[in-house]
């Protein structure tokens, strides 16, 4: 089993940009996608809807080691495009 933990800076930095914690879990726990950034670090994206009926793009950067994942920052976009990988 993977023990997961969320970073004293991703909980700030989510809560600066408006991604509560249970969207910051869903995403880390099942994103729509998943990018390797480097050995060891991924980022796991998911669209998810905001108000007023605009989709936004949330990334979450894990940092991955034997037995443990730790979420180090994360971050909501409205430039899906730039950051979603087309298969």
């Amino acid at each position: 089993m993977t023990e997961r933990r969320i970073s004293p800076h991703a909980l700030g930095q989510a809560a600066r940009r408006g991604v509560d914690e249970a969207t910051l879990d869903r995403i880390t726990g099942e994103p729509e996608q998943v990018i390797v950034v480097r050995p060891g670090r991924e980022v796991r994206q998911s669209r998810i809807a905001g108000a007023e009926g605009k989709s936004y793009l949330v990334r979450v950067f894990v940092d991955i080691a034997p037995g443990r994942e730790t979420v180090v920052t994360v971050y909501r976009t409205s430039k899906i495009a730039k950051y979603w990988r087309e298969s």
